[in-house]
């Protein structure tokens, strides 16, 4: 039996099944044998040889799974901070997304892969739309399989429409290379947006995504590029299927909402992105609503973070903000918050699953596949007590407390270190990325799309402001 795949058992921890009871137990085990979970319970008997990992004190919780990642632009960490929607569309669409060479596209998903899985999320979908060759792709590709964790490649390419790439000679040649062997570390899916044109013309990639058996996740909702149009459209003709995933889908109407709920889709909601960049409100509080499935995404490092425990907590926000002022507007008080932390956990992990139609991912239970996460920091006064198992995963832990991963039953992280990951490679790669992009747009236009301009605020004209008003406090004691 090889070290990489010898059994280990994580001992003595809080563990949440996320089963469909939400089992939670205490001072208990999770013994993992080749690539699945063999048994969970306490003071577990294991095989002779297993690794052991203390979990005491500590929360073992499944692999959280982001459903919608653009890893690709993870090269570009923070640059957009300051960007809306508008400024992240210019830049990538319309003027420098063409710069990426096929290097630049491996530099990102090596570090947005490497990334994810430090931080406990152990599958993720690359939404990949910058692949705008076959060579690009293949770099993408190249990126996610150096990283041990599990990945899904949602191709797609923004610089051409999709009834065109999906079509070509070059995209079919890719597919059967590389996308029709084993899918369970490497998924599939086709990545593309509908723009609403009554003509439909995303219909033949539809028609593509249909002969070649894969799913389409598609960003859905985005105020002034997606709308009810395009959701119309592709219920029309029969395009809206279980395994659809819309991504954001915060400035749909009732009826829309209705048609995914009927078809079966699920909806990626990236709450960070859409409090920031402008997509919409984040929807979970129409989606509870209307019965649509919900799974968690991060969008870009361009801008937010790269984990799922800030997805987690500014849901809660969100969806909790949400409720607060409708209630006030009406002048109620919300006394019992509708969505609770237990939830998003569970969206952060079984939600993931159901949407990439993966039931042996997102819980901890016998027979299922061994990705597994143990939350555990002694050097941390935040890790102890753990009182709410839920509440401290969502708002208490953070990616510092992740000490160890195992993906497909391999340890991937063990003592808050990475296993066979050379970091210093991946820093050496991302920085020939960003030198080659400064080094094309040139330094103003790079420091200027840094920096959009600041709109002016005017401040609001304040009746109470005196002219001196020391003076009018002392005439005001006398």
């Amino acid at each position: 039996m090889s070290e990489a795949r010898r059994p280990v058992v994580l001992r003595g921890g809080t563990v949440l099944t996320l089963d469909a009871a939400h089992t939670v137990l205490t001072d208990a085990d999770v013994l993992v044998v080749d690539d699945r979970i063999a048994a969970v319970g306490a003071q577990l008997d294991v095989p002779a040889g297993t690794e052991e990992i203390d979990a005491r004190g500590g929360i073992v919780m499944p692999g959280m799974i982001d459903t919608h990642r653009h890893l690709w632009q993870t090269a570009m960490r923070g640059y957009g901070a300051d960007w809306t929607l508008t400024q992240y569309f210019v830049w990538y669409y319309l003027e420098h997304g063409r710069a990426f060479r096929p290097e630049d596209v491996y530099a990102g998903n090596l570090l947005g892969a490497i990334e994810a899985v430090d931080a406990g999320v152990t599958t993720t979908v690359d939404w990949s739309h910058g692949l705008q060759t076959a060579q690009h792709a293949d770099a993408a590709v190249d990126a996610l399989q150096a990283v041990p964790g599990r990945f899904v490649l949602a191709y797609g390419n923004i610089q051409d429409a999709p009834a065109n790439w999906t079509t070509s000679a070059e995209f079919r040649e890719f597919v059967g290379r590389r996308m029709s062997g084993d899918r369970d570390l490497l998924g599939f899916q086709l990545a593309f947006d509908v723009t609403g044109d009554p003509a439909f013309p995303e219909k033949p990639a539809f028609e593509v995504a249909r002969e070649l058996g894969v799913p389409v996740t598609t960003h859905a909702g985005v105020w002034g590029a997606t709308n009810d149009d395009g959701i119309r459209l592709m219920h029309d003709h029969g395009f809206m299927t279980p395994e659809t995933v819309y991504v954001h889908a915060a400035t749909l109407s009732a009826d829309s909402y209705h048609r995914i709920a009927a078809t079966g889709g699920s909806v990626s909601v990236s709450t960070e992105s859409e409090q920031s960049a402008g997509q919409g409100y984040p929807p979970t509080w129409a989606l509870r609503s209307h019965g649509i499935p919900v799974s968690l995404s991060m969008d870009t490092t361009v801008w937010w973070s790269g984990d799922l425990f800030s997805a987690m907590r500014s849901t809660l926000g969100a969806d909790r903000s949400r409720e607060h002022l409708e209630a006030h507007a009406k002048g109620e008080t919300v006394t019992h918050a509708a969505l609770r932390a237990e939830q998003v956990v569970d969206w952060a992990t079984r939600g993931g699953a159901a949407a990439l139609g993966r039931g042996d991912l997102g819980s901890l239970e016998v027979g299922k596949k061994a990705d597994v996460v143990l939350l555990r920091n002694e050097r941390s006064p935040v890790m102890f007590p753990v009182l709410h198992p839920y509440g401290h995963v969502a708002f208490q832990a953070q990616r510092g407390d992740v000490e160890a991963v195992i993906v497909d039953g391999r340890v991937v992280k063990r003592d808050h270190r990475l296993v066979g990951i050379d970091l210093a490679a991946a820093r050496r790669t991302v920085e020939s990325t960003v030198e080659h992009l400064r080094s094309t747009l040139g330094e103003d236009a790079w420091t200027a799309g840094m920096n959009p301009e600041v709109p002016e605020t005017k401040v609001l004209d304040n009746p109470y402001t005196y002219t001196d008003y020391r003076s009018a406090a002392t005439h005001e004691v006398r």
